[in-house]
């Protein structure tokens, strides 16, 4: 006869592991949520959305908890199997959506795209219409994404770098007047005091971003998150190595760029080279 498997009668999916583990824990050590708060430093609230499953929060809770729990490395592991379960991805882009509104500065690279927060409508939706997008769900995605614009208006802005490949800038829109648009757009935005604007010449050569659009976060509590994303998938990354290695590679590709000056001189050819809409 083969062995008999030993059956916890927990879990096997890993999102619902972590939340199992989290309630098991604490109700062993007998903590309130509040008391729990209030011993880790963080409000109370985000152990409940956590033990409901809402969130997974960060590597940095799962660690504290480990430690306070006398658990090492259990919760951690827990959380990295969650993480990069495959189910997960709209849970992050979500915690990602959460952490841009909160964040004090932002600055990004785009290999293929310009950014969602400088896009406009027309832009916007014709990016999310190639992505699969249609009728009302592709209405409210360019809703939302759009609506994030006014995340870089108004005094309290936070200031936003943005480094875009030569090849963004190259990749029109179908429709003339609406890539012009896009592109004035863009040259406004420029001007803000709180946007910076670098443009990377095809002549820059291979870099470390060659495949990877990536905005990195800088949060209130002085944390920096990163996000990079592709056509089919995107990934929020929060370990601290992880996250200064992809910084060291945009600040090589940012090394390589034009200045804002000669961006904004750059932006301007590509509108002058936008086919003129014919005269009726």
């Amino acid at each position: 006869m083969p062995p008999r498997r030993a059956v916890t009668g927990r879990s096997q999916e890993p999102r619902q592991r972590f939340v199992e583990e989290l309630r098991l824990l604490r109700a062993q050590k007998g903590d309130s949520l509040r008391q729990l708060g209030e011993v880790l430093g963080w409000d109370w609230s985000l152990f409940g959305k956590m033990e409901g499953g809402q969130t997974l929060g960060g590597p940095e809770v799962a660690q504290a908890l480990d430690q306070h729990y006398g658990t090492p490395g259990l919760l951690l592991t827990l959380w990295e199997l969650a993480a990069s379960d495959p189910k997960q991805f709209k849970e992050r882009y979500r915690r990602y959506m959460t952490l841009e509104a909160e964040a004090v500065s932002l600055w990004h690279f785009g290999v293929s795209t310009i950014h969602g927060l400088l896009q406009t409508d027309e832009y916007a939706y014709a990016v999310l219409a190639v992505g699969g997008l249609k009728g009302d769900d592709l209405t409210r995605q360019v809703d939302a994404r759009t609506g994030r614009r006014e995340l870089l208006t108004g005094d309290d802005a936070p200031p936003f770098r943005t480094v875009l490949s030569e090849a963004v800038l190259r990749t029109p829109l179908e429709d003339p007047g609406q890539w012009r648009k896009q592109l004035e757009y863009l040259s406004g935005a420029a001007e803000r005091p709180n946007l910076t604007l670098h443009v990377l010449p095809h002549g820059a050569g291979p870099h470390g971003l060659v495949s990877t659009d990536v905005m990195f976060l800088r949060l209130p509590d002085g944390r920096t998150v990163a996000y990079t994303e592709n056509a089919h998938r995107g990934e929020l990354i929060e370990e601290t190595s992880s996250v200064e290695r992809l910084q060291r590679a945009y600040d090589a590709v940012r090394d390589l760029a034009l200045s804002p000056a000669e961006s904004r001189k750059f932006v301007m050819r590509m509108l002058e080279e936008v086919p003129c809409e014919p005269s009726t």
